[in-house]
């Protein structure tokens, strides 16, 4: 199967001003994902789709040259992953350039563990579903059973449309959330406009590297676990 890996790092970052080439720890936060994509055996390709010249430089000198430069339409705050994407298989399409599937890796996770994208891609494959998304569990206090909506009278109701909440934690199935880590899924799913498909397969992350940089809150967990994991 042809995978094309894709970091989406646009420079108009506001939570953390120009996150992607800001240095955390020893290297541009950026990098930590090439590295990691550059690692795996199993991406036919990896490129980065930037808006940004400054970042496109960064992810050369990382050894991820961007093969062009995202149009700044697809590079605002209301711009989509799943439109950075189509963007990306249009480009090599019109090359003749085909992809199996698509795996999206955010550099605002840069942290995963050795081999993990690629022990993604395995599960990917294997389990013949039309997407694959990292997550870690939802703690039973935020599971969605016990989450409630406001309804239009300013009441609540359960948000997953239960009558009667579940009353003991041991009986609620378990939920997950997107970790941000690792997305997969098919190109033919994507061009439909949908990164998920009807059928999506999971792989938990290790919680241990999990950070999701958005603010300068997250920018200081991320710090704290260079030192945490050694890296």
């Amino acid at each position: 199967m042809r995978i094309l890996g894709i970091i989406p790092a646009r420079g108009g970052s506001k939570g953390v001003p120009r996150k992607n080439i800001k240095l955390l720890g020893k290297m541009p936060l950026i990098e930590y994902t090439i590295l990691a994509a550059k690692e795996s055996k199993l991406l036919t390709d990896t490129i980065v789709s930037t808006d940004d010249e400054e970042i496109a430089i960064a992810a050369e000198i990382s050894g991820c040259k961007p093969p062009f430069i995202r149009p700044s339409e697809l590079a605002q705050d209301t711009s989509t992953s799943i439109e950075v994407v189509q963007h990306a298989i249009e480009f090599f399409e019109k090359q003749n350039i085909f992809f199996d599937a698509i795996c999206l890796l955010q550099p605002t996770s840069p942290f995963r563990e050795e081999g993990f994208i690629d022990v993604a891609i395995k599960k990917f494959v294997a389990s013949q579903a039309d997407s694959l998304v990292s997550v870690l569990p939802v703690p039973h206090e935020y599971n969605p059973h016990w989450t409630f909506e406001e309804t239009e009278r300013g009441l609540l109701t359960i948000a997953t449309g239960d009558k009667i909440i579940i009353p003991r934690r041991q009986e609620l199935p378990k939920a997950y959330h997107r970790d941000g880590s690792v997305y997969i899924a098919k190109t033919s799913v994507i061009k439909k406009g949908t990164f998920y498909g009807a059928s999506i397969a999971y792989i938990e992350s290790n919680p241990d590297f999990y950070v999701n940089i958005d603010t300068m809150e997250d920018w200081k967990q991320a710090e704290a676990l260079i030192i945490k994991l050694g890296l």
